[in-house]
């Protein structure tokens, strides 16, 4: 019985993450690009100053965390199990040339995240508890006027959180510490759902707290350690580069455990995997764009497109070159067991699967934090703020279920629900347009 669900959920999956809506996603992106006259690459460096150097902002402006825990809680959220094992399956599947389609759909990307954090901001209330309130169930119902299109967003973002967000990061965390510690997965499971209950029951100003220091941590220390690995390979890196140019435009031959791929998979892999990591399109990221204290939306929706440059362009990047310049990649393995091994041909001893076992720890986490307030807004959208205590509790019992229980299931029911939040995102998106470019026009020509 359950290997007959899980055939029809993975068809469902399979049709909703069909060619039509990774289409609609990058297209939605490049459509954004030309409006905006390609803002995301004139404005890239001025968009990194203002969210890691500058940092600073007027605490008179309405919002509830600055600018900075905005970006890191998004980051935090999107920075996952994805940039380790997705990008190694980018590769193990659809060769060399998806990494190239990871930074194509990353760049197009980072004008589908400003335009989310452009209306969430514009469009986000302040709910009974005084706090700030947005994202597409708000842009969708107060800029269109279609709240029940904004419900059906808010139904699939607050189940969604509990798959993507929760359990199979709980999950991965489990395998990961019990295969590199030898640690019961009963045992994690509590300590997880501990440390996410001391976090998430104090709101997003706790969650902002703790991903501000967090997630800058956990970013430097995996890149330092891709680093090691490229600097190890370095002769091999132009050869790389060269190949990774090459075969995003041509079918990959076979060789060794790699079984070679197609044009066509190459392209699908690189996008739906560069999707999956840094969730431009799917309405994620903006829900925590609404809470930045900021006086206009373009100041913070300038600085949340700088999250998927980090993720995409950066973070994955290393991942992506640590594989590739490391020779394993006939290796035949996929997801974490090929990031691991590329990892131990340059550190000492079992180093390797113990930093990327640290990576994954850090990163689940954090995404667990993140995916807790984009999932208890959208509940609260549904039933009200009363509604928030006892998501948060459910939430943290999902934790430490997730890490103790098989999840074939939840991993594909994850999948269809992240596809289907991307519907109404895009609608809003498109149908909103307009306003986004009014509201950037309004911002650089009075120099806000």
């Amino acid at each position: 019985m359950q290997e007959q669900l899980q055939q029809i959920l993975l068809s469902i999956s399979e049709f909703v993450w069909g060619p039509p809506l990774l289409i609609l996603l990058v297209g939605t992106g490049i459509y954004l690009t030309f409006l905006l006259r390609g803002l995301q690459f004139r404005k890239l460096w001025y968009s990194l100053w203002l969210a890691l150097i500058k940092r600073k902002d007027d605490g008179d402006n309405p919002g509830d965390i600055s600018h900075f825990q905005a970006l890191m809680t998004a980051l935090a959220a999107t920075v996952g199990t994805g940039n380790i094992a997705g990008v190694a399956t980018a590769i193990a599947v659809g060769g060399p040339g998806a990494l190239f389609w990871m930074w194509i759909t990353g760049l197009f990307g980072m004008a589908t995240k400003y335009a989310e954090a452009v209306l969430a901001v514009k469009f986000r209330v302040q709910d009974e508890n005084g706090e700030m309130s947005g994202g597409p169930m708000y842009y969708i119902s107060r800029g269109l006027g279609l709240k029940w299109l904004g419900v059906i967003f808010a139904l699939f973002a607050s189940i969604a959180a509990f798959g993507i967000g929760n359990m199979v990061q709980s999950n991965s965390v489990a395998d990961a510490v019990q295969h590199s510690f030898g640690v019961p997965v009963e045992i994690t499971g509590i300590v997880l759902a501990i440390a996410t209950g001391f976090v998430i029951l104090g709101g997003i100003k706790s969650i902002g707290r703790v991903t501000e220091v967090l997630v800058p941590i956990m970013i430097v220390f995996y890149m330092l350690a891709a680093m090691v690995v490229v600097f190890i390979h370095i002769n091999h890196v132009p050869n790389v580069i060269a190949t990774v140019l090459r075969e995003a435009f041509t079918s990959t031959a076979a060789s060794g455990g790699f079984a070679g791929a197609t044009i066509m998979m190459t392209i699908r892999m690189g996008v739906a995997r560069g999707v999956f990591s840094n969730e431009s399109g799917l309405g994620s990221a903006p829900i925590a764009a609404a809470a930045a204290r900021t006086k206009h939306p373009v100041t913070q929706a300038l600085i949340s497109m700088t999250q998927t440059f980090i993720d995409t362009i950066v973070v994955c990047s290393f991942t992506g070159f640590a594989i590739l310049v490391s020779g394993v990649m006939e290796s035949g393995q996929t997801g974490v067991p090929l990031t691991s091994t590329a990892f131990e041909t340059a550190l000492p001893g079992n180093w390797g699967g113990m930093v990327v076992s640290a990576g994954i720890i850090l990163f689940a986490y954090s995404t667990i934090l993140g995916w807790c307030y984009y999932g208890e807004k959208s509940f609260e959208f549904l039933l009200g703020a009363k509604a928030i205590k006892p998501y948060r509790l459910l939430f943290v019992i999902a934790v430490f279920v997730g890490a103790v229980a098989k999840l074939d299931l939840v991993w594909t029911f994850a999948d269809i629900m992240n596809g289907l939040m991307a519907v109404p995102n895009l609608i809003g998106l498109l149908g909103l347009s307009g306003v986004v470019a009014a509201e950037t026009k309004n911002y650089f020509n009075n120099k806000l």
